[in-house]
């Protein structure tokens, strides 16, 4: 009787591992995550995003690069009589940007106009934290707009921040408004690291959840943008995950056509981890994708 049961335990024994085996052939999406490594499965989705996200963010700055020169001719008159007072101001960013095919589109986080000295006559959101406050003292590049130039620029402005309670800084385009010749004004623009990471991540779930089919499992995503040595989340990410991220040392290791990709576990948690360099943005500069199978 005990040969019998022996017997009987072998079989099944046997029956479980060839079910096992047979489970683990199956294509990916019909095997259980317990069969393969989840981590590299992980991030190599996480690179094909990373890639998605950076021609995202090549179409997102051209646009504000072309557009910003061409909206600076719907704002001479603004300062025909010297400078405007505050409303004067906001109606000519409102008409600027719905003139300009490229401003109407942008990603921005503000637009503003600044006097000759670098503070802020208005922006063009509802609730202007900025006006009063010196850019030029933000971004002190910023002073060579009323030489001529187009500048372009990185800083840190609290009126600018995207989020509350986390550190955050900008990436700010700014050009000069002439008038008779002269530049009397700076017209400006950009984003907060933080607005644009939950921009990104919201694009990039967007185009998940395009090709995801009805019953299928949606991944967990974060997206960060990297900038000369930290981390920006969308408001509610994770700092703890934008932390394992720098401990990589990704941008050192990435290009655009060659993502740095790695399975990571951050808290007990398997994620894929793909980083590209930003290079339009300049150096030290990268955009962040974590992924993780649910």
């Amino acid at each position: 009787m005990a040969g019998h049961s022996r017997e009987i335990s072998e079989v099944r024994r046997r029956d479980w591992l060839v079910a096992f085996c047979a489970v683990c052939a199956l294509p990916w999406g019909l095997a259980t995550l317990g069969c393969a490594d989840t981590g590299k499965i992980s991030a190599d989705h996480a690179k094909v995003h990373a890639q998605f996200l950076l021609k995202a963010a090549e179409v997102d700055i051209a646009e504000l690069k072309r557009g910003l020169p061409q909206g600076t001719k719907h704002l001479v008159d603004a300062f025909k009589d010297g400078v405007p007072d505050g409303e004067t101001a906001r109606k000519a960013l409102e008409t600027a940007r719905n003139k300009i095919q490229d401003l109407r589109v942008a990603k921005s986080t503000f637009f503003a106009l600044t006097d000759k000295d670098g503070t802020v006559i208005r922006n063009d959101q509802d609730q202007d934290l900025m006006v009063g406050k010196n850019m030029f003292k933000s971004y002190p590049e910023l002073k060579k707009v009323l030489g001529g130039s187009v500048v372009e620029t990185r800083g840190s402005m609290p009126e600018a921040a995207g989020v509350r309670g986390k550190p955050d800084a900008q990436w700010v385009l700014g050009v000069p408004v002439d008038v008779a010749g002269k530049p009397v004004a700076a017209y400006v623009s950009g984003w907060s690291w933080s607005a644009y990471a939950y921009r990104l991540e919201t694009a990039l779930r967007g185009d998940v959840l395009s090709s995801t089919k009805e019953g299928d499992k949606v991944p967990l995503l974060y997206v960060y943008v990297l900038v000369d040595g930290a981390a920006y989340g969308a408001p509610i990410s994770p700092t703890v995950n934008g932390d394992a991220i720098l401990k990589q040392n990704p941008l050192e290791k990435a290009t655009a056509a060659a993502p740095f990709a790695v399975p990571l576990e951050i808290e007990g948690r398997q994620f894929g981890l793909a980083v590209v360099p930003l290079a339009p943005i300049g150096k030290s500069a990268g955009i962040a994708v974590l992924r993780s199978e649910t």
